[in-house]
């Protein structure tokens, strides 16, 4: 805070707690709309255009809700809505096939200035999974529901469930054709080994997500993150996206992550936290801390995928060690602005 304000106010009488009040955050939001092999040659330019408008409006959509004075987890909400409710993106309405033919999501949410946390797994009727996990971190003394019950506990807050086929589209059906086609003819060759069959996939069939940090006016943080989950997942898969401390976490004073990749590793190396944990007690800036967990930590263990970041002061770090990732972020007094590839 600067020290001539400070002083300033005190000899009018307020606490250093109101003076501190009086200076608003800078508000500041970062979206993500999954990391993954997007070769430009492969996409028209009215593709890209798509994609673009998309994720311009959902940065669009949370930085109104913080312009007018919404908290983070409202503008967290609002961004991951929209690409909820686009086919373009897996999560909600896009959402990836599971091997059997059906859809399963997941999401979560985090506020960091409750440390409160919602989240959900293996969801199969709820429109807009990010909603149901807030619900949870507010009306649940849980922190994450999965499946039927977490289904049960959305009927009890009002939820309106949705058919599984509400999922469906024609892309993502071709995806699972292609998938379980390579899945099935790798374990013919390799003896039934599922495990290698499922290595052996496609990286992109592997991950997929969307994604939004905030901070709002009062310096409030918050992450969530929402997903259809891995293309061809068997056996109640579950990835990183609804794990506090791997796909999504929000502290106060120190950052809030929402990651994609390949979940198993994000888990295995609670790569969300880590970050944190590096700018928290090691005093790295949110680029350097997030660039080490992205292209060190995951590099060497294997592990692709990417995060978008944001620390106390609104910077945001948005690594990814992928050919590209879909994102966009925006300042206060800034247009949006969106990328897809390291260029940009």
């Amino acid at each position: 805070m600067n020290k001539l304000y400070l002083t300033f106010a005190l000899c009018l009488g307020l606490s250093a707690n109101n003076a501190l009040a009086q200076e608003q955050s800078p508000i500041t939001i970062a979206i993500h709309g999954g990391a993954g092999t997007i070769n430009a040659a492969n996409m028209t330019a009215e593709q890209q255009q798509a994609y673009r408008d998309k994720l311009t409006e959902a940065v669009n959509r949370g930085y109104q809700v913080l312009e007018q004075g919404g908290d983070s987890v409202d503008a967290v909400k609002a961004a991951i809505n929209t690409l909820e409710n686009s086919p373009l993106f897996n999560a909600g309405l896009g959402a990836v096939y599971t091997f059997d033919g059906g859809h399963e999501l997941d999401a979560s949410i985090m506020d960091g200035n409750s440390m409160n946390a919602g989240a959900v797994a293996g969801v199969k009727h709820i429109k807009n999974p990010i909603d149901l996990a807030i619900s949870v971190m507010h009306q649940s003394p849980h922190v994450m529901l999965y499946g039927e019950g977490a289904e049960e506990f959305a009927l009890t807050q009002q939820f309106s469930l949705v058919p599984n086929r509400h999922f469906d589209t024609a892309h993502r059906y071709s995806q699972l054709l292609d998938a379980k086609d390579s899945i099935i003819k790798a374990e013919q060759a390799n003896g039934g080994d599922y495990q290698a069959s499922v290595n052996q996939l496609k990286a992109n069939y592997k991950y997929g997500t969307v994604g939004a940090v905030a901070l709002d006016k009062k310096g409030n943080l918050a992450a969530g993150t929402s997903t259809g989950g891995m293309t061809a997942k068997r056996f109640g898969r579950i990835g990183d996206s609804p794990v506090i401390g791997a796909g999504t976490y929000a502290e106060n004073g120190v950052c809030a992550v929402s990651a994609t990749g390949h979940g198993e590793y994000f888990i295995r190396y609670q790569v969300a936290g880590d970050i944190c944990a590096k700018v928290k007690y090691q005093q790295k800036t949110i680029i350097q801390a997030s660039d080490e967990v992205i292209n060190q930590t995951l590099v060497t263990a294997g592990g692709t995928g990417g995060v978008i970041a944001i620390d106390q002061q609104g910077n945001i770090a948005t690594p990814f060690n992928t050919q590209g990732m879909y994102r966009a972020t925006r300042h206060e007094g800034q247009d949006a602005k969106v990328m897809i590839w390291r260029e940009n």
